[in-house]
């Protein structure tokens, strides 16, 4: 057992109060994490600028470098933890006990994260649309095509409120680091263990110590950032996405609600596309706002529903050592029974049938040793107006819903990724013109395929920058 201290501008904060960190199977403590208090937070906040400063030490082009460099030492050097150190291996073993993630799923996820950081040059570019780094890092500076720009930080560090669902959300504050921004992170209870492991190789990569801090704690330490961040990104539920809705200074993050949509023309070869659903549903344990929630289609409804459910129920509990693990162990007591619960109570709309009942045996809830596991569970839809037809779970968990095409830009509401299975190049131009959709696939890509060149809710530099006017000299007589 070891102590995981408070980072405040990289330097450790032994806190009065601690928690320990138990393996959600044995009770055995593991850690035990040092709690952070708002107060804390909204005072380090008035000295946020030294760890934009201590970055600014540097190039773009060099905390690029870096970026490539943490990522091996991420992936494969052993790296402290607090008062402890962990290899790769124990890593995952640490994070798989907190969270009831599968070890084979925690290397993938962190295999994820390695990916961002090595190409962390591609990602800049893409984000930037090909803007050179020293007009981020001067504030101003000529384009290619002769015209000056100006981009001003609209904030010296990035907060973040994070959750401990899946380790892959990560990449999306990776690249305020390169950016010369520092970082100001509220880990997830229960998955604090990536963002230190990311943060130790930073700093073994050269990344100044005073550019990152990290507050564990309670829901003080989170109302802190967000009351008094200039810029600040939190992950949470639907709930939490209504109540910042509007905010410019913060970045939501909620449920994804993420859809397959099989258009009149391919749905009558829908056979051919039932692994792209599958994988989609299931990939990751179910667990990402990028899983799909629901499948829409015109006809062949029931038997789609019927398909998956068969190809899912292979899909059962196995201990989170076994590489062919794919379900989350519920980590929490009760947690099981109260989703169940409520996929039971949407069922009574008279529009929803659990397919997957046949195929479990009408219990949903799996049992491995001590371990309750949600099992992968899919519903036919009658109609989009059923009240599971848009719902979304944190296991493998999917809608098949019956809904004529015209009808179903309209009826899939809010969407973070959707998968269209179409070739009509109408439907398409309706699917681009959508304003619910935020990332669009046209045919065969799956909903979890994510292109990291590409924004992912927003785009971090417009989130992080500013584009103003600047002149150094008049303009052309005019």
């Amino acid at each position: 057992m070891f102590d995981v201290p408070v980072l405040r501008f990289g330097k450790s904060y032994d806190s009065m109060e601690k928690v320990d960190i138990n393996h959600f199977e044995t009770g055995e403590t593991l850690a035990r994490l040092h709690q952070a208090t708002g107060a804390m937070v909204k005072m380090d906040l008035r000295k946020a600028q030294q760890s934009r400063e201590a970055l600014r030490q540097f190039s773009i082009d060099d905390l690029i470098e870096k970026c490539k460099q943490a990522a091996d030492l991420y992936l494969n050097a052993e790296l402290p933890c607090g008062t402890g150190k962990l290899t790769p291996e124990q890593f995952c073993n640490m994070q798989s006990a907190t969270t009831g993630i599968p070890i084979s799923l925690c290397a993938f996820n962190m295999r994820k994260n390695a990916y961002v950081l090595s190409h962390m040059g591609e990602v800049i570019d893409a984000l930037t649309r090909g803007l050179p780094h020293e007009i981020l890092s001067k504030g101003y500076g000529m384009e290619s095509r002769g015209v000056m720009v100006s981009y001003q930080a609209t904030t010296p560090i990035l907060g973040a409120v994070l959750p401990s669902n899946s380790p892959g959300v990560h990449t999306l504050w990776l690249p305020a680091i390169p950016m010369q921004i520092g970082l100001m992170l509220k880990p997830g209870s229960q998955e604090f263990w990536t963002p230190y492991r990311i943060t130790e190789a930073f700093f073994a990569a050269g990344i100044p110590r005073e550019a990152i801090s990290l507050y564990p704690g309670g829901h003080d330490v989170g109302g802190g950032l967000l009351s008094d961040a200039h810029r600040c990104m939190i992950f949470g539920s639907q709930q939490t996405v209504q109540q910042h809705a509007g905010n410019p200074r913060v970045s939501v993050h909620g449920p994804g609600f993420s859809k397959i949509i099989l258009g009149d023309d391919l749905v009558d070869r829908w056979e051919d596309y039932l692994d792209i659903m599958v994988d989609s549903v299931a990939a990751n344990g179910g667990r990402g706002c990028i899983n799909c929630s629901s499948i829409y289609a015109s006809r062949h409804t029931k038997e789609i529903a019927q398909a998956i459910a068969k190809k899912m129920s292979e899909i059962v509990p196995l201990p989170t050592t076994d590489p062919k693990a794919i379900l989350a162990a519920s980590t929490t007591a009760g947690v099981a029974e109260s989703v169940s619960n409520q996929i039971d109570e949407g069922l009574k709309d008279g529009y929803s049938t659990d397919v997957s009942a046949a195929f479990h045996g009408g219990n949903r809830i799996g049992k491995l040793g001590k371990s309750e596991y949600l099992l992968p569970t899919v519903i036919h839809c009658s109609s989009p107006e059923a009240k599971l037809a848009n719902a979304e779970y944190m296991f493998p968990f999917t809608s098949v819903v019956e809904c004529p095409q015209n009808q179903m830009i309209k009826a899939i509401g809010p969407t973070l990724v959707c998968t269209a299975i179409t070739e009509d190049p109408k439907f398409t131009q309706q699917l681009l013109d959508a304003y619910n959709i935020d990332r669009l696939n046209i045919g065969r890509v799956k909903t979890v395929q994510l292109n990291w060149l590409q924004p992912h809710e927003g785009n971090l530099v417009e989130f992080l920058f500013r584009n103003r006017a600047f002149q150094n000299s008049p303009p052309p007589a005019h």
